[in-house]
């Protein structure tokens, strides 16, 4: 029986490999499964190692705090992987994690075949790091046609496969009334996965809202939570003296809340993919410590956050960063789009056009299961 270690670092990974394994499994069923992951892996009957918890940090800062940690999950992740022995390792996104790891078996078990789904993005920094991508990665899945001249250049087998948040899902119409009350108007808010960064955004969101407020009563606000991170937010929000938000964490849900929005407000990541993918008007968020700030911007080499503006290299999505991340700027951004309907139909009228430029033929998952199933079966 041919055997596959899956490696993520953090719950989007989880998820993105579970649609990957997913569909693998209707195509081989005869595979033996570890991993470190979250619920969405082990949904599908795949044991990990050690709660996924235990390895999501965020910036710099975080990383240099808990490296003893860190240094130990990366041994024991290592040990667990070689002692497993499978035919392939697929890691997930989370590079500072996922690829160390990686590296360190490729050095001890040669044989072991290693397939990183979520190419690092050396377009935004650090584009050295390819060389050394060669040394221990035997195949790169791409989201995005460009970037494939970056590992062409270095001879590194690479697959575009697309970006898993614009496949098309099955949409199940749901009865929203009990959630949102008296026909109010949807903004939904993605605050992010991370603990570290909801901390710093829920305040900021928050004050966004008492904002709105003053000026209006016929919007609802609906927090996109992870199920770890929901009763973070929920507790937040019980102290906040507001009455007309909810969170939800049903994944079943949120897609039909998101197309149901009349806007959202996400932090920068990509979510913001699904949120173009929805049609749904925008504004991206972001905020970190100065230190990790200080530092990112001397590394970065790209003008813009958000994926889509670097692709036109303009703000079709506007950024409110560092400073601009406050809730008045969050509040003026906001009213200014929702006042004027043409900005927000061109804006999603650009997105959609770049979305069509970076979708695959098929879908993410299932390329990207295709490329898993053609090492077990070589």
């Amino acid at each position: 029986m041919k055997k596959i270690f899956i490696l993520t670092g953090e719950p989007s990974g989880d998820k993105l490999a579970s649609a990957v394994i997913s569909k693998l499994k209707l195509s081989n069923s005869d595979i033996e499964y570890s991993c470190v992951g979250g619920p969405h892996l082990q949904a599908l009957g795949i044991k990990s190692i050690f709660d996924l918890k235990e390895i999501t940090y965020l910036g710099f800062t975080s990383v240099l705090l808990n490296i003893f940690s860190i240094k130990n999950k990366i041994n024991k992740t290592v040990d667990e992987i070689v002692k497993f022995n499978p035919d392939i390792l697929f890691s997930v996104d989370s590079p500072d994690f996922t690829l160390r790891v990686a590296e360190r078996v490729k050095q001890i078990n040669r044989n072991i075949k290693t397939i990183h789904y979520v190419a690092p993005q050396v377009w935004i920094w650090r584009e050295g790091r390819v060389k050394k991508f060669k040394k221990f990665i035997d195949h790169m899945l791409l989201l995005f046609k460009f970037e494939k001249k970056y590992f062409d250049k270095e001879n590194i087998t690479n697959t575009f496969v697309g970006h898993p948040l614009l496949e098309d899902s099955k949409k199940s119409k749901i009865n929203l009334t009990s959630l949102i009350r008296d026909n109010k108007k949807i903004i939904s808010i993605f605050a992010g996965s991370r603990n570290s960064e909801i901390n710093i955004l829920l305040p900021i969101l928050s004050d966004f809202i008492k904002l709105m407020n003053e000026k209006f009563n016929d919007y609802f606000y609906i927090f996109h939570a992870t199920d770890e991170n929901k009763k973070l937010v929920l507790n937040f929000l019980k102290n906040s003296s507001l009455n007309n938000y909810q969170v939800i964490s049903d994944e079943n849900i949120k897609a039909e809340i998101l197309s149901s929005s009349v806007f959202a407000i996400a932090k920068s990541g990509t979510i913001s993919l699904e949120i173009c993918n929805a049609n749904i008007p925008s504004i991206i968020i972001y905020k970190i410590n100065m230190i990790n700030y200080l530092i990112m911007k001397t590394l970065i080499k790209v003008k813009f956050v958000n994926i889509i503006n670097i692709i036109n290299n303009k703000e079709v999505i506007p950024e409110l960063l560092q400073n601009e991340c406050n809730a008045k700027e969050i509040y003026k951004s906001v009213i200014y789009l929702l006042k004027n309907p043409d900005f927000m139909k061109e804006q999603i009228n650009i997105c959609n056009k770049t979305l069509n430029e970076i979708k695959s033929e098929s879908s993410s998952s299932l390329e990207a299961s295709s490329v898993l199933n053609k090492y077990l079966v070589t």
